[in-house]
Order: structure tokens, then C-alpha cells, then sequence
């Protein structure tokens, strides 16, 4: 029970955080968020966690908020700038995993406590690595076509509901089978690779849904910077 309490106040930690940064900085805050956002998913997701009986790893919560911030640059300044967002991100995980993979070749000193710290967070296995690159990259851009869809089939300002949760939920299922495909096909049965897949699925979905509230907040911000 300690897992599910201390959850649901993780969620609403990031969610009123995602909230402060864009209230803060505006349009800048959300690349900014974006930018940290991927690279920290990347390290919790080293974590496994059980919840509700299910075993997980963390990130899904930080990384759904990479979604929530593409969606709303989608509603309030366009898809150019939801795409340079999403090449902003995917740089940022490239650029990471670059300085971090070249800073573990150095040899520690003898006394050093560091090292093998590192390697456990830093030093991803290549099919987990390309399978976090390749499902970032896709579904991310799959976002961004489908909301920019949506957004021309439901333009009404109170259906905003529907575009982002919409693309968000077809674009984390496309997210969820390019990374559990690459990372995890063949070193698990297909029955448990199911488990893995439809567990991470669903636990971002109801995230996304559980989201949709704070994106409506957000987008009722009146931005300094909008305004000019």
C-alpha cells in the first residue's frame, strides 16, 4: 500500500511541477521540461517497483509528461513548434546517452564510489538503448500528425479532451510495441512479453487520462510572453 500512496503523490508532484515550470517560463519551460523530462525517464525506468501486484519500472509518469507538453504546444502554438520540441527531446536523449556512455570509458581512480553506480544507470544494454531512441522518435512525431488531425476534426475549445487524449493513447500503444519489440522480443516468452506490453501500456494510459485535467489548467494560463 506504501507504493500506491507514495504513486499517486509522485503523480501530482510532477503534474503540479510540469504546471510551475510552464506558468514560470512559458513556452520555453515546456522545451526546458521536455529536455530533462526524456533524460530522467530514461534513468528512473532502471528502477522496477512493485504496485497493485504488478511489477513496473518507473519513468512512465515523467515520460507521459513529454505527451503532455508536445500536446500543448500543439494547441496553443502550432505543430512547427511541437515538432522542434520533439527534435529538441530527441537530442537531448541522444546527447545524454553520448556524454554519459564516453564518461564511463575513463578509469576511476582506486578510491573512487562513483563508477559502478553509474554503469548500473548509465550503462544500457544497445537493444535497450535503440529500443528507447526508436520508440521516442516514432511515437513522438505520431503524436504531433494525430493531435494535428484531431485537432481539424474536433476544433471545438472543450473538445480538447479528445485531441490529446486521442493522440496521446494511440501514440504511447505505438511506443509501447516499438520499445518491448526491440528491447524484449526473443529474451522473454511471448505470453510474458504480452504481460510486459500490456502493462506498460496501460499504466501510461491511465496516466495520460489522469493528465488531462492539468492540461486543461495549463492551457488556461495566460502567458506574458503569448500576450506580447
Amino acid at each position: 500500500m506504501f507504493n500506491l500512496a507514495w504513486g499517486i503523490l509522485f503523480v501530482v508532484v510532477n503534474f503540479a511541477l510540469f504546471l510551475l515550470c510552464y506558468r514560470l517560463f512559458g513556452k520555453k519551460g515546456l522545451y526546458a521540461w521536455i529536455g530533462f523530462a526524456t533524460v530522467l525517464a530514461n534513468i528512473q525506468v532502471v528502477k522496477t517497483i512493485e504496485m497493485l501486484g504488478i511489477v513496473m519500472t518507473l519513468g512512465n509518469t515523467v515520460y507521459t509528461s513529454i505527451y503532455m507538453s508536445t500536446d500543448l504546444l500543439n494547441e496553443k502554438y502550432g505543430t512547427k513548434e511541437a515538432k522542434q520540441a520533439v527534435w529538441f527531446g530527441f537530442f537531448s536523449l541522444v546527447a545524454s546517452t553520448v556524454i554519459m556512455q564516453m564518461a564511463l570509458v575513463f578509469t576511476p581512480q582506486e578510491s573512487d564510489i562513483a563508477q559502478s553506480s553509474l554503469e548500473t544507470i548509465f550503462g544500457l544494454m544497445p537493444r535497450l538503448a535503440a529500443g528507447s531512441l526508436c520508440a521516442y522518435f516514432i511515437s513522438q512525431f505520431l503524436d504531433v500528425r494525430v493531435y494535428s488531425y484531431l485537432k481539424k476534426r474536433f476544433p471545438v475549445y472543450n473538445q480538447f479532451w479528445i485531441r490529446t487524449n486521442g493522440s496521446t493513447g494511440l501514440s504511447q500503444l505505438v511506443d509501447s510495441l516499438v520499445f518491448c519489440t526491440i528491447a524484449f522480443a526473443g529474451v522473454y516468452t511471448l505470453d510474458v512479453w504480452l504481460q510486459i506490453l500490456l502493462t506498460t501500456y496501460l499504466f501510461k494510459f491511465v496516466i495520460s487520462v489522469a493528465s488531462t485535467p492539468v492540461l486543461y489548467i495549463a492551457r488556461s494560463f495566460r502567458i506574458k510572453e503569448d500576450e506580447a
